[in-house]
């Protein structure tokens, strides 16, 4: 039982999926980072302009306030915390749009190259020889309808 596991396991970090996953990992991390600096620095600055300063972040609905007796908050304030709501769902929308870009630049480049018609791709080799196949196979069909014809006749 034991001993499978470990076979298991080797059997999976051979097919390359545990290295799959690493790389999708650190490119997530990375592309985390980039998006960060988008929302934080490319597209909030413009926002906060336009709502003539308006941090929010900091936006809240406060349920009650913190009452100060003798030098010490008694009881504490209570608020709901929306602006980082709106902050957080900003960084959704952006994050949602550039995976959708990346996706779609990715399935046009993939598209290309699964056509060996098109040449501003390379085809991988696999999509090269099942296309050369097809292209043998519909010679063959014609033949043997060609011979199918001229037996009739």
């Amino acid at each position: 039982m034991k001993f499978k596991l470990i076979e298991e396991f080797k059997e999976f970090a051979v097919k390359g999926n545990m290295i799959d996953i690493a790389i999708g990992v650190i490119i997530g991390s990375a592309f985390n980072n980039v998006v960060d600096v988008l929302v934080k620095e490319i597209f909030l600055p413009p926002l906060s302009f336009l709502t003539d300063g308006i941090n929010l972040e900091n936006k809240r609905i406060i349920l009650r306030h913190a009452v100060v007796e003798e030098g010490m908050t008694k009881p504490e304030e209570i608020a709901i915390g929306y602006g980082k709501l709106l902050e957080a769902s900003v960084d959704f929308l952006i994050i949602g749009f550039t995976v959708f870009l990346i996706v779609k630049l990715m399935n046009t480049i993939r598209k290309r190259a699964d056509d060996p018609a098109d040449q501003r791709e390379t085809t991988p080799k696999n999509i090269e020889l099942l296309s050369r196949m097809t292209e043998l196979m519909e010679k063959q069909v014609s033949l043997l309808e060609g011979n199918k014809r001229d037996l009739k006749e």
